[in-house]
């Protein structure tokens, strides 16, 4: 199994757009479920959202109406589309694999004008 490979994050100004992407490579058995966390500096590590085998989807309440997850299976990629981008969404994003416990190295978001 090899661990998930993150991208796309960068510098945005508030109410602007990113698309992270999650790179997902090696048997894992099946198609995974995975999650997106985001770990400000000085905070706690925090649940961004979900993705199911069968595409259900969930999300904090903090991001709801603004972030949207979803994946393609060939290749097997998560992308969360993040809209209306605060500055308060600045943090690493983590992409981690549910049932094998797999995290990516992360993707740093920067939302400032």
């Amino acid at each position: 199994q090899v661990q998930p490979v993150e991208s796309g994050g960068g510098l945005v100004q508030p109410g602007g757009s990113l698309t992270l992407s999650c790179a997902i490579s090696g048997n894992h058995g099946r198609i995974p479920a995975v999650d997106w966390y985001r770990q400000a500096p000085g905070k706690q590590r925090e649940l961004v959202a979900v993705i199911t085998p069968s595409n259900k989807t969930n999300y904090a309440d903090s991001v709801k109406g603004r972030f949207t997850v979803f994946r393609t299976d060939v290749p097997d990629t998560v992308f969360l589309e993040m809209n209306n981008l605060k500055p308060e969404d600045t943090a690493d994003y983590f992409c981690h694999i549910i049932h094998s416990n797999l995290w990516g190295r992360g993707t740093q978001v920067t939302v400032s004008s």
